[in-house]
């Protein structure tokens, strides 16, 4: 059987907002994931507005169903160029 998780990677200040690289977190739409990481991590709060989001190397907009397995990219604006 599959692990109904998904594997959540976080850079920048989205990684410094939740204080780990990696979640592993239920399957779900794109917005109910990231509900779930703002709720565990109040701090996510103020950075979610500004990502953008990879869904297994795809960019996502709006709120996606995600299946288990797949991998999620959280990357807020980076600085330099």
């Amino acid at each position: 059987m599959a692990d109904p998780s998904v594997e959540i990677h976080l850079f920048a200040a989205a990684r410094a907002a939740v204080s780990a690289s990696v979640l592993n977190l239920p399957a779900g739409t794109l917005f109910t994931i990231l509900d779930r990481i703002e709720s565990d991590y109040p701090a996510f709060t103020a950075v979610r507005p500004r990502c953008s989001y990879l869904i297994d190397g795809v960019s996502a907009h709006g709120d996606i169903d995600i299946a288990s397995g797949s991998r999620v990219d959280v990357l807020p604006p980076f600085a330099g160029g």
